[in-house]
């Protein structure tokens, strides 16, 4: 029980849009929240979640839940930017995203800063190309980074030493 509060108190939430909906009933308009929040531990786990409600508060409380049980790891390079370039898509939400040299910051835009920043990248330029709809955008972000291998996972599959496949990386 200890450890779950633990985890829980390093995860950060970011809250990336609020839609509001509205029902015509007899009576008039009748008012819902639709939240969607990226949640992450900075240390390389992320996960998105939406929530619906009648409140604002109950709708972040729901989509923070959903996003916490949809936490996945990813591998970043020195703890602090990609392996490589990656694509993702999902929809019509295209992202580009490129790794760069210490010190360039988060350049991103909307909903790729937000999973950059509670995901623990610090040197990033990214590119949201096609929709603009953040869910899209969050998903096809959040694909892009899970699709991208780092030399340990391909150093296991190809069955090589890790300092091998470096090292003739950076000779070229």
């Amino acid at each position: 029980m200890v450890e779950i509060k633990k985890i829980e108190s390093d995860i950060k939430e970011k809250l990336v849009a609020i839609n509001r909906i509205t029902k015509v009933v007899k009576g008039g308009r009748r008012f819902g929240f639709a939240a969607l929040v990226v949640v992450g531990n900075q240390k390389g786990s992320v996960g998105i979640g939406q929530g619906k409600s009648k409140q604002v508060p109950d709708a972040i409380k729901k989509a923070t839940e959903v996003a916490k049980k949809s936490l996945v790891q990813i591998p970043l390079k020195d703890g602090r930017t990609l392996h490589h370039d990656v694509k993702g898509k999902n929809g019509s939400g295209k992202v580009f995203m490129r790794s760069a040299p210490a010190g360039t910051g988060i350049i991103a835009g909307g909903p790729i800063r937000s999973v950059c920043e509670v995901l623990g990248i610090q040197d990033v330029v990214a590119k949201s190309l096609g929709s603009a709809n953040p869910h899209n955008v969050l998903k096809a972000c959040v694909n892009g980074l899970r699709s991208q291998n780092s030399p340990k996972i391909l150093s296991a599959i190809r069955g090589k030493k890790i300092s091998d496949m470096v090292l003739k990386r950076e000779s070229k």
